[in-house]
């Protein structure tokens, strides 16, 4: 997979564009990934409600827990699906708003200098060998684009943001993952 850095978009992904994003600070240095899950409703795959979300559009009448959620304002990056598929909302070059209030090694807002991967799915559930296969193969060109984001640099929204935030959770398989981007 290939980022555009005269733009920072992908090739070879789906592009729906989100609102939910601004200018990242003038010459920040990209140099984080955020690994995250989302699933809507909570626990069910599929049906676009995530994206929906991500574009400002979803319908708050279809789902009680959609109405607690339509007003926020929520991108990602990208969006990795069950089957593997990928969605980049936001580029690479602009700040998506993944983090929210965060901390990594001592540096508060995170979202200034990071990109966030949302993997469909919830904290307990095993993600798939496509999400995988997917993620690994984004890192790998993210990693190209932007080189200060090394092994070390990539961590988890429960990480950065541990009092608020679980996610991608113990069925994220950091050993498997991490063991694969090095190999």
């Amino acid at each position: 997979m290939h980022i555009r850095i005269e733009d920072g978009w992908a090739s070879g992904v789906q592009i729906c564009p989100s609102p939910h994003c601004n200018s990242r600070p003038p010459a920040e240095l990209i140099s984080l990934l955020v690994i995250h899950n989302i699933s809507l409703p909570p626990g069910e795959f599929g049906g676009g409600f995530v994206q929906a979300f991500f574009l400002g559009s979803i319908d708050s009448e279809l789902h009680p827990y959609f109405a607690q959620i339509a007003s926020l304002r929520v991108s990602a990056h990208f969006l990795i699906e069950r089957h593997g598929d990928i969605t980049q909302f936001v580029s690479c070059l602009e700040r998506a708003w993944h983090a929210g209030t965060s901390l990594y090694n001592g540096r508060p807002d995170c979202n200034d200098y990071s990109i966030g991967i949302e993997l469909e799915g919830t904290d307990t559930q095993p993600y798939t060998d496509a999400q995988y296969h997917s993620l690994l193969q984004l890192t790998r060109g993210l990693r190209e684009a932007f080189p200060a984001i090394s092994p070390y640099r990539i961590t988890g929204h429960e990480f950065i943001a541990p009092q608020r935030k679980t996610d991608p959770g113990s069925s994220f398989d950091w050993r498997r993952y991490l063991a694969a981007l090095a190999g």
